[in-house]
């Protein structure tokens, strides 16, 4: 009785394990989808990976693990709410809490597909659906007793019940989103949009390598008779398929780019793992080396098409990575399965190992239908949202980046606050949202400064604009519709008449005298001036005071440097 006891405080202290690795997967999560995307949007990215895990935790306790682990039917579990008879069915608290880590990680994937222009508050509603529905009936058909599984379905950590669930979620929900504003070019030709931080995303893929032996080797669900050989083999497996998958997306980068792709190879390593999970159990070493493989070529290619044919933007690859790999590591089953699942016996049911075509038609049905689920449920619940309360952030707020317009956030990163100051700022505070409630006329709001030199107009003007972070992409477009072919863009901080505005962190108000502007400079000679301050001024003007300034300089001369062209020449093509 005593070894039955301690047998079984083993087994729940290994999922106990398993659950705390899985849970601090969140982390990895967070650092790979903010290292993969820009600054601006830094805290809104950390803000969604915390709430999917705190949003989705109630939402599986109260309704997602009955539909997912009841017995009312092969295709529905039934509700369970709060979890009542958890226990009294054979489940355990350990399987809820393991359950729980994972479903949260489903509902996480999606978000950085969707990264930098999604609403936060759609992103929590979606969110809150794949943890109460979506994952819970999927699983059910693989997990909780369902029809997939009596058919001899094999997903041992969750390729397809996890990671695939959450890569067809966010490729639905990044079609309908549509890109990021610049991401394409009038032609359709993709443009490459470079996350902030490579270190962070590095840090996220390292902390995922090392959760991803629990998620994996605690789906063992045990240690105790023989299960912790098993257990050991998935450890085996999982480190090996990710690693073969990293070193062939470095070959394939290095010899497609020149060089060896940083952030793709870091992709290549989640892809490596992403394939393994489904087979981790049952597959040989070198079977995962060969998946691992073909993981590599799987995420290159996919991340390519996703990105340049199917024109759908995904800053971080969660297509990809969790998407195509994890269909392509659930079909793996079929093909490398040499062990008994989740046992040291040998059973072959690989097509490679003579165990015939059934396991892999098997797994080919379930992979199928679990992406008609997941597609067809996401889709509806990502129009709901669209044509309710809509999915998309307007273009101003994503052009100044999610985390001021969505969180009052001017910045994650303390090193890129704005100046705080002690005195002399709260009349200009007043001041500031006082005009930001008048409209004001174009003169008052854009005014334009005209500065003349002693020594003869040349007929060149320079032209500095300083405006609102926001308007940046409409005059850019404005310039370029009246013929204007160089400009200097630059970020810069300052105040004029408002002397800054009020921001706020962890509640409490900071006073602020320097607010973030962008400073475009152009030099003009064949168009004239007063056309570019007339088109500057329509781009910028919204009605409020601190639309921007305006400043027109004479020029003396200009001079090519590499031609030794002077004056008007110097400035034509």
């Amino acid at each position: 009785m005593e070894l039955a006891n301690l047998a079984t405080a083993l087994n729940t202290g290994w999922v106990l394990l398993g659950a705390a690795l899985v849970f601090f997967m969140q982390a990895g999560f967070a650092m790979v989808e903010t290292g993969f995307t820009r600054a601006k949007n830094a805290g809104n990215i950390i803000m969604k990976n915390l709430m999917d895990f705190c949003l989705g935790t109630p939402i599986f306790w109260i309704l997602g693990f009955g539909i997912m682990f009841g017995a009312a039917s092969p295709f529905f579990g039934g509700f369970d709410f709060f979890t009542d008879g958890a226990v009294g069915e054979g489940y355990d608290w350990a399987t809820l809490i393991f359950q729980t880590v994972f479903c949260a990680t489903a509902a996480t994937i999606v978000s950085g597909a969707m990264a930098e222009r999604t609403k936060f508050s759609a992103y929590c509603v979606y969110s809150a659906v794949i943890s109460a529905i979506i994952y819970p009936v999927s699983g059910h058909w693989i997990w909780g007793g369902g029809w997939l599984s009596e058919l001899g379905f094999h997903d041992f950590a969750g390729s397809t019940a996890v990671h695939m669930v959450g890569g067809v979620a966010a490729f639905v929900g990044a079609s309908i989103l549509g890109p990021r504003i610049g991401k394409y070019t009038k032609d359709g030709k993709a443009r490459a949009i470079p996350g902030h931080s490579l270190t962070l995303g590095a840090l996220g893929v390292f902390i995922l390598w090392f959760c991803w032996f629990g998620f994996n080797g605690a789906s063992t669900v045990a240690l105790a008779d023989g299960a912790a050989e098993t257990a050991a083999r998935v450890f085996v497996t999982t480190n090996l398929a990710a690693a073969m998958a990293t070193v062939t997306v470095m070959f394939i980068t290095w010899a497609r780019y020149k060089k060896p792709d940083v952030s793709m190879t870091l992709n290549g390593s989640l892809a490596g793992l992403v394939a393994i999970t489904a087979g981790c159990d049952t597959v040989t070493p070198a079977g995962a080396a060969i998946i691992g493989i073909i993981a590599g070529l799987v995420v290159v290619f996919g991340i390519e098409f996703v990105d340049q044919k199917l024109k759908v933007d995904d800053p971080v690859g969660a297509v990809g990575v969790h998407g195509l790999c994890g269909a392509t590591g659930t079909i793996m089953v079929g093909l490398f399965g040499y062990y008994e699942y989740g046992t040291n016996n040998v059973a072959p049911v690989g097509l490679f190992y003579g165990g015939g075509a059934h396991a892999l038609l098997v797994q080919l049905l379930g992979m199928v239908c679990v992406i008609a689920w997941v597609a067809v449920t996401m889709t509806i619940v990502f129009q709901i949202i669209k044509h309710t309360m809509g999915l998309r952030v307007s273009r101003e707020e994503e052009v100044m980046g999610l985390d001021k317009p969505e969180h009052g956030l001017a910045s994650a990163y303390a090193d890129f606050m704005p100046v705080p100051q002690v005195l002399g700022t709260k009349a200009g505070e007043r001041e500031a949202k006082a005009a930001e409630g008048m409209p004001a006329p174009a003169e008052q709001a854009v005014p334009v400064t005209r500065v003349s030199t002693d020594n003869g107009a040349s007929g060149i003007h320079k032209v500095v604009i300083l405006a609102k972070q926001s308007r940046l992409e409409a005059l850019k477009d404005t310039m370029n519709d009246i013929g204007v072919t160089g400009m200097t863009v630059t970020n810069v901080m300052g105040f004029g008449q408002q002397k800054g505005a009020a921001e706020y962190y962890r509640g409490a108000e900071l006073d602020v005298t320097l607010l973030p502007k962008v400073k475009m400079e152009i030099v003009v000679t064949a168009i004239p001036v007063d056309t570019v301050v007339d088109a500057a001024k329509k781009a910028l003007y919204t009605g409020h005071i601190g639309d921007g300034k305006i400043f027109v300089y004479d020029v003396v001369d200009v001079v090519k440097v590499r031609t030794g062209q002077s004056g008007y020449d110097a400035l034509q093509d």
